[in-house]
Formats: structure tokens, C-alpha cells, sequence
């Protein structure tokens, strides 16, 4: 297998954590693997007729805190590997932010850029029926993740309220509005990083107004992020990337108007008034704040010694190895790692599973209070824990959050 394997990683990770916090090697065993995954072959029936089996996993990986939890990804790279090492994260990241559910995720290898409307709408059916034994409101509650949205999360439910003939709500969240999603669940991942931001900011005495930031990634996390540190804390934006390619405007760009450039043309590129930038380049710019809001492993040992940024805002799942870790820290550059600079996304998830549960849906601003309150909270736990150990912001994130599971497990006598 890969070194760069997300699974290995996460294993990597907690294989840390358990050396920090002296765990005896049983305990280590059951923490390094998930509780239980299941894998289905879905025949979908395409628009030329024929049948297409897609190959499908959920991953449940810890449920002591509660049931479990995570987003649902619909990709052609799609690998069991990631989706164990994102479970794994998931766990970590519910017990970082003290919110009583475990982990999980699960993912399709399917292409939705190459499928229409009416075959997304059969595979995602189709992939509910598959799994439908394990999940539910009480057991392992789904979300959106890579390339699924809130229409495919009003599909899963349906078909999930058809299989149980009632409605079922809360077997899902990142539904739309109408059906029982939660105000401020749209931005939630980007906001929560927002708010770890600023905490971060405060901490090393670094002035957001007018600080530079760098977004890998122009999906959702970082469209919201690059408006969000404009509009809350009057940081500029300098650069953005997606899979195609990046821009740079050392003016600044506008956040909005590039989310509108990229919605005509398909990609960030060619946005007027911008310099095109290589996605590996823009990763080391010499800006305050880099935000990697992509995928799974781009800051390595080969370019984190090039890395200038004072804060780095993990909205990716694992963008950063164990190796390119201890080059940053050595560097005094300030990590905010991925399962609590992100966890803003499962918090609001959880938010609205509470407002399904007891039929009371909360404004925008009381949801947004509520996330500060928690982000902040972690992103101090954490904080205080790196001071005690004299570790990195990662391992402290895992302490924190491993304590809290294993403790969990001692309690209910499965350790």
C-alpha cells in the first residue's frame, strides 16, 4: 500500500496519540479499526437502459459517544481506505467538539459529473436500500460529503422513509430547508474554520484585517471560506484554486464574483483580472492564512519546508502528512488540523439531528452562536492540551478527542 494511504495515516496518527497518552496496546488495537463496514454492489439502471454495477461501502468506525456519523462521497477515486480513514476522523472530530455521536462515512465509486439528474437520483435510492439495516436516526445518520447535496440527501431520506413507511427525517442531515435541515448548515464547515481562525489569529498576535489567504479547493468549504474571512474579519483573499487550476490577484479577489465565474465556465481559471497559478504553487504563497479546502495529502515532506503561511486552516480531510506535521511545527507554523478546523459541518449536522428529533427548527443566528460556542471551546481544549504535552495542534486534537472515546468505552465496559 501507499505511504500516502489515508487509512495508514489515520493509523499513523493514533498510533502517536496512543504513545502520548501511554494507552496499553489493547486499547490501541481497538481504536486503530473500524467496528464494523459493510460493502454493496448497486445495479443502477442507466439512461441507455443498460445495468451499471457501482461498488459502494458505509464505515462505521466507533460508536461509544453515540451513533454514528458522516458524510457520504461520491467519487471515481473513491477507496475503502479513505472511507475508513474518514470514520476514523469522523470519531475523532465528534469528540474534539464534545458532541455525543461516533464516527462513520461511506462512498460510492461512481463519477456524478458523468451521470444525469434521474441516474444520481437511482444510484443514491439505490445505495439507501443497500445499507438501510445499519442506518437510521439511532444507529448511523449520513450526510454530504464530496459531490452529493442536499437533493441527494432528500432521495436517501425518501427512499429510507419508504423502506420504515414513516417519515424519517433524522436519518439524514444536510437536507434542504423544507425538509427538515437546519438553517446555517450550508456554510457550517467553512464557519466553524472561521471561527478557529480568528481564535488562532489571537493567539500568535497576528491582525486579520488585511491579513492574505490562500483557498486550495473552490468547492464549497472554500467558497464559503473566502467570503467569510472577507465579510467577518476583513482578511483578503489572494488566491483560490480548483482541480483545473488556480488564480492570483495580489489586490485581492472577489469572492463571490469568482463562485460566479466558476458556476459559467466550470472552473476558478480565467477569472478576469487574475494571474493563473499552479495548485501546488499557490500552497506555498507567501500569505498569512492557507486554507487547503481539496483533498487527501498535498502538503508532504517535498513542500512543507516552502510553506510561509503563519496559519493553516485544515477544511480538507488529512491534506497534510505526518511527515510535512513535524516540518510545520518545527517551522512555527500554526496548524489548525483538519477534524477540528472542519468539525463546524458535523456540529451543525448534529444541530439539526436535535431540531428533527424534537420538531423545533432554530433560526440562522441562535445555530451560528451555538457553533461558535462549541469551535471556540474545542479549538481552546486543544490549545491548553499542545501547551501541556508540548505537542502539535494534531496530536493535541487526537488526545482530546481520543480521551474522550476511550473513556466513553471504559464506561460502557468495552475496555
Amino acid at each position: 500500500m501507499s505511504e500516502l494511504n489515508p487509512f495508514l495515516i489515520a493509523q499513523r496518527q493514533l498510533d502517536e496519540c496512543a504513545r502520548i497518552l501511554n494507552l496499553d496496546d489493547s486499547v490501541r488495537e481497538v481504536l486503530r479499526v473500524p467496528m464494523r463496514e459493510m460493502h454493496v454492489s448497486i445495479p443502477v439502471r442507466m439512461d441507455d437502459g443498460k445495468i451499471r454495477v457501482f461498488k459502494g461501502f458505509r464505515v462505521q468506525y466507533n460508536d461509544a459517544r453515540g451513533p454514528t456519523k458522516g458524510g457520504i462521497r461520491f467519487h471515481p477515486d473513491e477507496t475503502v481506505d479513505t472511507v475508513r480513514a474518514l470514520a476514523a476522523w469522523m470519531t475523532w472530530k465528534a469528540a474534539v467538539v464534545d458532541i455525543p455521536l461516533g464516527g462513520g462515512k461511506g462512498g460510492v465509486i461512481c463519477n456524478p459529473k458523468k451521470m444525469s439528474d434521474g441516474e444520481l437520483e437511482r444510484l443514491s435510492r439505490a445505495y439507501i436500500q443497500s445499507i438501510s439495516q445499519i442506518v437510521g436516526p439511532e444507529k448511523d445518520v449520513p450526510a454530504p460529503d464530496v459531490y452529493t447535496n442536499p437533493q441527494i440527501m432528500a432521495w436517501m431520506m425518501d427512499e429510507f422513509s419508504k423502506i420504515y413507511q414513516k417519515n424519517q427525517f433524522g436519518m439524514i442531515t444536510g437536507k434542504p430547508l423544507e425538509l427538515g435541515g437546519s438553517a446555517g448548515r450550508g456554510d457550517a464547515t467553512a464557519r466553524g474554520g472561521c471561527y478557529t481562525i480568528r481564535e488562532a489569529a489571537e493567539e500568535i498576535g497576528m491582525d486579520l484585517k488585511g491579513a492574505t489567504v490562500a483557498i486550495q479547493g473552490y468547492g464549497n468549504a472554500g467558497y464559503y471560506a473566502a467570503t467569510l474571512v472577507t465579510s467577518l474579519y476583513g482578511c483578503k483573499v489572494v488566491a483560490v484554486s480548483d482541480s483545473r487550476g488556480g488564480i492570483v490577484n495580489e489586490a485581492g479577489l472577489d469572492g463571490e464574483a469568482v463562485f460566479e465565474h466558476k458556476a459559467k465556465t466550470g472552473s476558478v481559471v480565467n477569472f478576469p483580472g487574475s494571474t493563473p497559478i499552479y495548485n501546488e504553487d499557490l500552497l506555498e504563497l507567501d500569505v498569512d492564512v492557507l486554507i487547503p479546502a481539496a483533498l487527501e495529502n498535498v502538503i508532504t515532506d517535498a513542500n512543507a519546508g516552502n510553506i510561509k503561511a503563519k496559519i493553516i486552516c485544515e477544511l480538507a480531510n488529512g491534506p497534510t502528512t505526518p511527515e510535512a506535521d513535524e516540518i510545520l511545527y518545527n517551522n512555527d507554523v500554526h496548524v489548525i488540523p483538519d477534524f477540528l478546523a472542519n468539525a463546524g459541518g458535523v456540529t451543525v449536522s448534529y444541530f439539526e439531528m436535535v431540531q428533527n428529533f424534537y420538531m423545533y427548527y432554530w433560526d440562522e443566528e441562535l445555530v451560528h452562536e451555538r457553533l461558535d460556542k462549541k469551535m471556540t471551546s474545542a479549538y481552546h481544549a486543544t490549545l491548553h492540551t499542545s501547551r501541556k504535552y508540548k505537542i502539535n495542534m494534531r496530536q493535541a486534537a487526537y488526545v482530546v478527542a481520543v480521551e474522550r472515546v476511550v473513556e466513553a468505552m471504559r464506561l460502557r465496559g468495552r475496555l
